[in-house]
């Protein structure tokens, strides 16, 4: 199993990029730049290329709203370019609160424009004249949908690295998974809870996997979690207190009630209960409480907390699931501990 590690997107940017040759050698093989409403991570993912030699790099993500595809495809190839084909381009739909609130762009349809995005991607990375007609995109733009009618057919100027970039998908809903499952070389889960993934996402992977083209090989999975090889009590409360408060803010803040993708998911994992008191909790401004209301069960089945040997079991737990790659957050006070939890990590998954 693969190990990733995502780089805060607010802070300490340059401090981690300084020491991630310590990471490299306790084995880390991937880096993830998140990408919200901060810094862009583009451009940090392309100092990170030049400051690392074996590491990968993904964006985690790039929505699908913000860019055009051809300039997805351009980054991607850039990346990848510069990196000596190290680059995987990690996307997603965002939600509505980015999307319009800061870019002003309306949130709709997000499966169908994915489809597009990946269809469009993929041809400029062959180098093919990008020639696209659908609902969203129109290459060249024509004058029926706006354009002056002058635009060419063109193709990337540059031989990429790969002429396919791999792709992940980040998504929760089952019709977003089974895109992931149909088209994607990777799909990347938040929260992802092993013993009842099959209940909450095993019908839409199924879906998804029976369209798939065996060209693009077996899915990967890479799912989101933090790591703390903790024995002190004091430090694994402090250690599942940060995991219980997350959980709380994405099931209780991250969108409106009724319109919460983390909400949902945990309802589909059996919280339907616990997923209800916590949202009305954090909607009411009561987010301590909110998260006490967190489910135990959920909290240590979605993180990697506690001693080696229950790390090692998580991880099992996690394989017997279908994770192929733990992008894995350390915990830990100073960068020694937390690199030496990286390097554990790597040896409870090889």
């Amino acid at each position: 199993m693969r190990i990733g590690m995502p780089l805060a997107y607010s802070g300490g940017f340059t401090e981690t990029a300084d020491r991630l040759t310590d990471y490299e050698r306790a084995g880390l093989d991937v880096v993830l730049l998140p990408e919200a409403y901060s810094f862009d991570s583009v451009s940090q993912l392309g100092y990170l290329a030049a400051r690392t030699s074996t590491l990968e790099i993904a964006s985690n993500i790039l929505n699908i709203y913000s860019r055009t595809p051809a300039l997805l495809a351009m980054t991607a190839a850039g990346l990848d370019y510069i990196s000596d084909g190290r680059f995987t381009l990690g996307i997603g739909a965002s939600g509505p609160q980015v999307v319009e609130g800061f870019h002003g762009v309306p949130y709709t349809s997000p499966l169908a424009r994915t489809r597009e995005v990946v269809e469009i991607c993929r041809k400029v990375w062959r180098r093919e004249p990008v020639e696209h007609t659908g609902t969203f995109f129109h290459l060249p733009l024509d004058r029926d949908h706006g354009g002056s009618g002058i635009g060419k057919p063109l193709k990337l100027i540059n031989e990429p690295v790969r002429e396919r970039i791999p792709m992940t998908l980040a998504a929760l809903g089952p019709r977003n998974v089974a895109l992931a499952a149909e088209l994607f070389e990777g799909w990347e889960p938040i929260f992802f809870y092993p013993e009842a993934a099959r209940t909450a996402f095993g019908d839409a992977l199924d879906a998804g996997l029976a369209l798939r083209d065996p060209s693009l090989g077996a899915l990967r999975i890479a799912v989101d979690t933090q790591v703390a090889v903790v024995e002190d009590e004091a430090e694994m409360a402090e250690a599942t207190g940060y995991v219980r408060r997350q959980l709380a803010l994405y099931m209780g803040g991250m969108g409106a009630r009724g319109k919460n993708f983390y909400n949902d998911l945990a309802r589909r994992y059996g919280f339907d209960e616990a997923a209800a008191t916590v949202q009305d909790l954090y909607l009411s401004g009561h987010r301590a409480e909110a998260a006490a209301a967190v489910p135990d069960a959920l909290v240590h089945g979605v993180s990697l907390i506690g001693p080696i040997g229950r790390i090692r079991e998580r991880v099992a737990a996690f394989a017997l699931a279908g994770v192929t790659q733990l992008n894995a957050r350390p915990l830990a006070a100073t960068h020694a501990q937390r690199v030496r939890d990286i390097g554990l990590l790597k040896e409870a998954a090889t």
